[in-house]
């Protein structure tokens, strides 16, 4: 959490889940919570390999609709025995996809999960162009069943 500090981000963790896919290729999200219980989210690998994504969703910031990717796997460096995590800011919609069977996928919320402010983005919006790099084996009927995103 010094990490944190240092750049002026406040993280208090309230709330840990994890999700463990079986299929590589097996795609979950795009998935965020609207005020007044936005959440910010850490996310690593801790079996297996993900592609993992966030969309910008704050309007007023100079990123909006854009996305960025990172591999996570759960191999750590040798040198640091530190595996890589993701930092996801309140705002942001979070995906990811299997690269190998058998995944499992560590989060740590900043907010309880609430399901009334829960919502999602498609995976395959055009208004965000994301670039999955295995075609989709395996998706939920809640996440393709997103509607397009209006900006």
């Amino acid at each position: 959490m010094n990490e944190f500090k240092k750049h002026s981000i406040n993280f208090n963790i309230v709330q840990c889940n994890i999700s463990h896919n079986r299929k590589k290729g097996t795609l979950r999200g795009m998935h965020y919570q609207v005020a007044p219980h936005e959440e910010a989210k850490i996310v690593s690998c801790i079996m297996g390999a993900i592609y993992d994504v966030i969309i910008d969703l704050r309007k007023d910031s100079p990123t909006y609709c854009r996305w960025v990717a990172v591999e996570l796997t759960a191999n750590c460096s040798p040198l640091t025995a530190h595996c890589k995590m993701l930092y996801i800011p309140a705002g942001f919609a979070h995906g990811f996809q299997n690269l190998e069977d058998n995944t499992t996928v560590f989060y740590q919320m900043s907010e309880f999960y609430h399901p009334e402010c829960a919502r999602g983005v498609r995976w395959d919006d055009s208004a965000f162009g994301i670039k999955w790099p295995l075609s989709v084996k395996s998706i939920s009927e809640k996440d393709s069943s997103y509607k397009d995103f209006k900006k």
